[in-house]
């Protein structure tokens, strides 16, 4: 099992580490590079929209790799994702600014970054899955929870570059060509994915299926749609909270606020260290008492954090920004550390790579797509405090409250048999 949720948090960590780099690229230097004829809010905007089409695409790659992790097994999907996820990061930093050739350099943007989603939307579901599968009932959120530090430590790993980087390098260098080496970075992590990933083993669960679903995204539409949408909206609210904190508050805090690069991602990075070393003890409690009870505390504590968490962020004070986003990504992780056993347990094997994906990442579209956009336009009509975005974060948690209310309780249950001596006759 530790070689097993090894493997998989590491791999994890690469995909993510893709996918955050770009975030982070388009908070930071993409506006003015590939949209310069565009305002600058409007460049950033323009840039958050090419952010958005990654989580669009993301649905898109849990139905096409959840149908095969279905039908043929949850190892080659985790292979295959990781293939197409790093070929497209890498080439990110090979395209041209829109100065060296025009409309195309957005363009091709655009659809490398939607490659990008196809190959995440297909990561998270094997990941999670061999890792569940494999694992005792009594400890599957404990085990379950080390593909879910994977997107911690991708975020550390891809923002640990980027801040060697603005930090050691000038405006211009970094604007010219330093911006491209962590898209480059993700070759060689990928490679180094590939041959942890090489030998892994078939999920125990998997191998009983006798009758394999024969179209799986038709039987979750036809049998389960009701829980998928309803995952769909109780995760939207972390995907907001993680997206406003690391991708939004980095952009309005340089551009509005007038903070470095450096300390925006230095106050980030810190709050995501600690929200990533709690994510096995928070887990560890789901297999305790239960995953439905932390989901509603984790959706609670968001919708009474947001707008102390916008008001701390306004000062512009490093450690006040800190403590604004630690009480957002704790309350984020009370509810995603618990997901990597949830979401699996709610839907049934044959079916559960596609439904439990989609779910996850249809969550995604509703909160990680348009928090950027929606909180970049609501701050730009707004004074000194951002008070729309807390509005909106927090209705977002309200939302999600809900969903997760009418959602049932999963936990495996210790049965207790009572012994009963023979009686002689």
């Amino acid at each position: 099992m530790l070689r097993l949720a090894a493997a998989s948090l590491a791999g994890t960590a690469i995909e993510f580490y893709d996918f955050f780099v770009y975030g982070t690229a388009a908070a930071l230097v993409l506006g003015p590079l590939f949209f310069p004829t565009f305002s600058p809010v409007a460049a950033t905007l323009a840039a958050f929209g090419t952010f958005g089409v990654g989580f669009v695409a993301r649905p898109l790659g849990s139905i096409l790799f959840g149908h095969f992790g279905d039908r043929r097994g949850r190892r080659p999907v985790l292979v295959a994702s990781l293939l197409l996820t790093g070929a497209s990061t890498v080439a990110v930093g090979c395209v041209p600014s829109y100065g060296s050739i025009g409309v195309a350099a957005p363009v091709l943007l655009l659809v490398l970054r939607f490659l990008q989603g196809l190959g995440l939307g297909g990561e998270w579901g094997g990941a999670v899955l061999l890792t569940a599968e494999h694992a005792p009932a009594g400890r599957r959120g404990l085990w379950s929870s080390f593909p879910q530090i994977g997107p911690a430590v991708g975020f550390l790993l891809a923002n640990g570059v980027m801040l060697a980087l603005s930090a050691s390098l000038t405006d211009a260098q970094f604007a010219q060509w330093g911006w491209r080496v962590p898209f480059w970075v993700a070759g060689v992590l990928a490679l180094g994915g590939l041959w942890l990933r090489s030998s892994l083993v078939e999920s125990p669960r998997f191998l009983e299926i006798d009758d394999h679903a024969r179209v799986p995204l038709a039987e979750v539409v036809r049998e389960h749609w009701r829980l998928v949408l309803l995952t769909a909206g109780a995760l939207s609210v972390g995907y907001a909270i993680f997206y406003a904190v690391t991708t939004w508050s980095l952009a309005y805090g340089t551009e509005r606020l007038g903070v470095g690069r450096t300390e925006m991602l230095a106050c980030i990075m810190a709050a995501v260290v600690v929200k990533g070393s709690l994510t096995p003890l928070v887990a560890l409690l789901s297999d305790r008492y239960g995953r439905r009870p932390l989901c509603l505390l984790g959706c609670t504590a968001a919708a009474l954090w947001m707008f102390p968490m916008v008001a701390l962020l306004a000062t512009g004070a490093p450690l006040l920004m800190f403590l604004g986003f630690l009480g957002a990504l704790l309350a984020f992780v009370t509810m995603f550390a618990v997901l990597g056993a949830y979401l699996p347990e709610l839907y049934e094997p044959r079916v559960r790579c596609t439904g439990a994906a989609v779910g996850y990442n249809l969550g995604g579209v509703l909160g990680g797509a348009l928090t950027p956009i929606v909180a970049t336009a609501l701050a730009e009509h707004s004074g000194r405090v951002p008070w729309g975005v807390g509005a909106y974060l927090t209705g977002v948690a309200l939302f999600s409250l809900g969903c997760f209310a009418l959602l049932p309780e999963t936990r495996p249950v210790e049965v207790e048999v009572a012994v009963v001596e023979p009686v002689a006759g």
